[in-house]
């Protein structure tokens, strides 16, 4: 559905995208990941033709966005960071303009809004002015508009920036649902709410593509070995030298816990599993172990380790 090649964008002489190249298919979600500065949004503006691209190409179900803008902007939905909305018009007179604007009239027009207020959960608050709404309804309402038209391609830049929890698990069921049918690129900061939502994720890092895969492929790829997790009866110090000597472990931190009992976080840099060194350690020191396991990298580790040049 959405086909991008060697895609390159410069302002002067920044070079703000860099030879990016992936493909998007129906009923998948993208989560495109990336901090501030690394392209992501000059990159969704290039798809949704709201900038030029100085290299490169961009397909959206077949047709060349440059040679094809008025035909792709119609099979594209778009939720900029900063929802475009109307302070002044109900949420009614709002779907309403959009839908016009996207050509839609008469009976379909009225169709979509109902469908969409619905979807989004508006429907009892559709005569309300959007000047009022809650930073939540306001994220609602820019999805509705993006989707009001039925567009093939669905493109989302923060849509749960500043929404509480609830909120939150409301708009991350909405894309799951909308992403099914459609094809959805997730545009975000919120890790979690990424590896939750998203079928696939691609991390840019200074306009370049620096990882791409499913969540669980990223971090079993990660460099990381992960943290172990060790409660041992020992003393502190010594538990702390040992653990620390074990090969393959780069660091330890140790809390005390009830009684003589430690809670000894022992950290690995080797993506081999070293949990029978460190319970090997704690049988040959004669201490009693309670509890020893592993938790492996989290996409918040990938994503630093990637984007920070670690």
């Amino acid at each position: 559905m959405l086909e991008v090649r060697n895609l390159n964008k410069k302002f002067g002489d920044a070079h703000v995208v860099r030879d990016l190249n992936f493909e998007v298919h129906k009923g998948e979600i993208l989560g495109f990941l990336g901090p501030n500065g690394a392209g992501k949004t000059t990159t969704m503006k290039m798809i949704t033709c709201f900038i030029s691209l100085t290299s490169g190409e961009v397909r959206v179900d077949g047709l060349d966005v440059r040679t094809n803008d008025l035909v792709t902007r119609k099979k594209i939905g778009y939720l900029p960071e900063s929802t475009p909305l109307y302070n002044d018009m109900t949420i009614q007179e709002y779907l309403s303009f959009v839908g016009e604007v996207r050509g839609l009239k008469g009976a379909r027009l009225a169709s979509r809004i109902d469908e969409m207020s619905q979807v989004c959960s508006l429907g009892s608050m559709k005569n309300r002015q959007i000047g009022k709404l809650s930073k939540g309804f306001r994220q609602r309402v820019g999805l509705a508009q993006a989707m009001i038209h039925d567009p093939d391609l669905l493109i989302l830049d923060e849509p749960t920036s500043g929404l509480d929890p609830n909120q939150i698990v409301e708009i991350r069921q909405l894309i799951k649902r909308v992403g099914k049918e459609k094809t959805v690129v997730y545009c975000s900061h919120i890790l979690p709410e990424v590896s939750a939502t998203c079928s696939r994720i691609l991390i840019i890092n200074n306009g370049a593509i620096v990882a791409q895969g499913t969540p669980d492929e990223l971090t079993a790829h990660s460099s990381s070995g992960g943290r172990y997790i060790v409660k041992v009866k020992a003393d502190q110090a010594t538990a702390e030298s040992k653990f620390g000597a074990i090969p393959g472990v780069s660091g330890t931190t140790v809390g005390a816990l009830s009684g003589d009992w430690l809670q000894v976080n022992v950290f690995s840099d080797e993506k081999q599993d070293i949990g029978d060194r460190i319970f090997k350690c704690a049988v040959d020191n004669g201490w009693s172990l309670s509890e020893l396991k592993r938790e492996s990298a989290t996409l918040e580790d990938v994503f630093t380790q990637l984007t920070r040049g670690q």
